[in-house]
């Protein structure tokens, strides 16, 4: 869903840059078939240097039966442990951070069929034979796995994660098309969907909120034209719901009644990608990282990289704000004052990728790459940055790598191959 670097931006020379065509269509239309795009639909570029990652895992990774966590740890010479398991899915992504949730024992990849895989095993616990829509998100909330129906009848569908059962269905109006979650709190299930003219058409969108025990309709709101409704990136934080489109907006709005609080024309988001904490805000905008209150939108801190580098992803873990550079530069930063922590530039002497989603376990940091060849899952210390090891399939699969975690285990979710590490 990002463009990532090319020279002409300040790409360090050495670092693979492209157009990742299969992550702008999660943006552009998250419906579109994926039958159009190929392995040459992703151009790598001619000049990145090919290296071989520093103890990265080779191969069919063993354990792919399942049964037993008997996956290795790191063996203290920088090597990845061994997989846990290793399972083939039915995974169709399209690279969002959104798309691979661990949530009640179960692991899941956005797919068709929609499957979920034992954490512990990798074996099937159950599956839904309509899968996900394409380009909506798995959102986890209250113990609840919130989905766009497969069947595009206006519904948005609750279901135990553990056990595959719906227990919550809401419908938004006949009047309303497509309705996609887009975040969930303790309380409510945000939505946006195109709204029907006579014709059929659409012209414009609604964002609602969705009761989440009862599944009426709390309120909704028409946005204005010209806004869009995919490429949305969205979270809670209190009484305030922030979102991004591919318009480059970024909206707070009341979650009581959906009133706008205010709003902001960026000029470098990241394609939409921002992180919060506490009542900021935090949003890449090419060199410079920004805090925003979110109660009136007043800019909080700054934060400069260094050498015209541009900001990637952020992430806020255990109340600290990770993020790197195109520099591969990696930092971490107190998100309250915006005061660097740590900086580090293991991932440029290793050669590496830099991470565009983090997870953490422990006191390690889990980064996932786009393409394989200069990245996969890149283990950290949480506490300098320094590289630990670094996980490799070596299929040469396109996709970009996801991550998340249970707590016991890293689940790496690789084109259709999905691993589970031990922490």
């Amino acid at each position: 869903m990002i463009m990532r670097d090319v020279t002409s931006d300040g790409r360090t020379p050495g670092v693979a840059g492209f157009l990742s065509r299969r992550r702008v269509l999660r943006l552009a239309g998250g419906g579109l078939a994926l039958a159009a795009l190929t392995a040459g639909a992703v151009g790598c570029d001619e000049d990145a240097v090919d290296v071989e990652e520093p103890g990265s895992a080779g191969g069919d990774a063993p354990g792919g039966d399942g049964g037993k966590e008997t996956g290795a740890s790191v063996d203290g010479k920088g090597r990845a442990p061994e997989p846990l398991w290793t399972k083939p899915t039915s995974a169709e992504t399209y690279g969002d951070n959104d798309e691979l949730v661990a949530a009640g024992g179960v692991v899941i990849a956005s797919g068709s069929p929609l499957a979920a895989l034992d954490a512990a095993t990798g074996g099937q616990k159950w599956s839904l034979p309509g899968g996900a829509v394409p380009g909506a998100p798995l959102l986890i909330g209250e113990d609840t796995l919130y989905l766009a129906s497969s069947e595009y009848d206006g519904s948005v569908i609750g279901y135990h994660p553990a056990s595959g059962k719906e227990t919550w269905r809401s419908r938004l109006g006949k009047e309303y098309r497509q309705p996609r979650p887009i975040a969930v709190d303790g309380e409510q299930v945000y939505v946006i969907a195109e709204i029907l003219e006579d014709d059929g058409s659409s012209k414009t969108n609604v964002i609602a909120a969705l009761n989440s025990t009862t599944g009426r309709v709390a309120w909704k709101e028409q946005r204005d034209v010209g806004t869009e409704q995919n490429g949305i990136h969205a979270a809670v934080r209190g009484r305030h719901l922030v979102y991004t489109d591919f318009k480059k907006n970024l909206t707070v709005r009341d979650t009581s009644g959906g009133g706008q609080v205010w709003t902001h024309k960026t000029t470098k988001t990241n394609y939409g990608f921002f992180t919060v904490h506490q009542d900021l805000v935090v949003v890449p905008q090419g060199n410079v990282l920004q805090a925003f209150n979110l109660t009136d939108g007043k800019e909080k801190w700054t934060l400069e990289a260094s050498d015209g580098a541009l900001f990637r992803e952020p992430a806020v873990l255990e109340d600290v704000l990770y993020v790197a550079d195109s520099a591969r530069v990696m930092r971490a930063v107190d998100p309250r004052t915006g005061k660097p922590l740590w900086k580090s530039e293991a991932l440029a002497d290793a050669g590496l990728q830099v991470p565009r989603q983090y997870v953490k376990a422990g006191d390690t940091l889990y980064g996932a790459t786009d393409l394989d060849k200069q990245g996969g899952i890149i283990a950290m210390d949480a506490r300098t940055g320094a590289v630990r090891w670094t996980f490799n399939d070596k299929t040469g699969d396109y996709h970009a790598w996801l991550v998340a975690t249970d707590g016991k285990r890293v689940f790496a979710l690789h084109g259709k191959k999905l691993h589970a590490l031990p922490v």
